[in-house]
């Protein structure tokens, strides 16, 4: 008996759900509505900057151990890593930022 009240009451709850989730946004739906403190995209250079200062940061750190210690800055030794995982780590820093 509660079955047969119950599923009408769900095809008509869906049907309202589903016709609200297929409108297009025409103006007064709330659902196509955009928020104006949404943040805007990215600027055009921020993804090659990402890109790059994690790729450099890597190369650091190769040419590092490739030179057995000598390389990219002679003088500092092992402080290389440290510059090359920092390098790299600003480009992560940026992944959080990227939309």
């Amino acid at each position: 008996m509660h079955q047969a009240i119950l599923v009408p009451w769900v095809a008509q709850h869906l049907s309202i759900r589903l016709g609200r989730m297929a409108r297009t946004g025409n103006g007064d739906d709330p659902i196509a509505e955009r928020n104006e403190g949404a943040s805007a995209p990215n600027p055009v250079w921020f993804l090659p900057i990402m890109i790059g200062l994690m790729l450099v940061g890597l190369v650091w750190v190769l040419v590092f151990y490739l030179s057995n210690s000598q390389f990219p800055i002679p003088g500092i030794g092992p402080w290389n890593l440290v510059i090359g995982f920092g390098i790299a780590f600003v480009g992560f820093l940026m992944t959080t930022r990227w939309r």
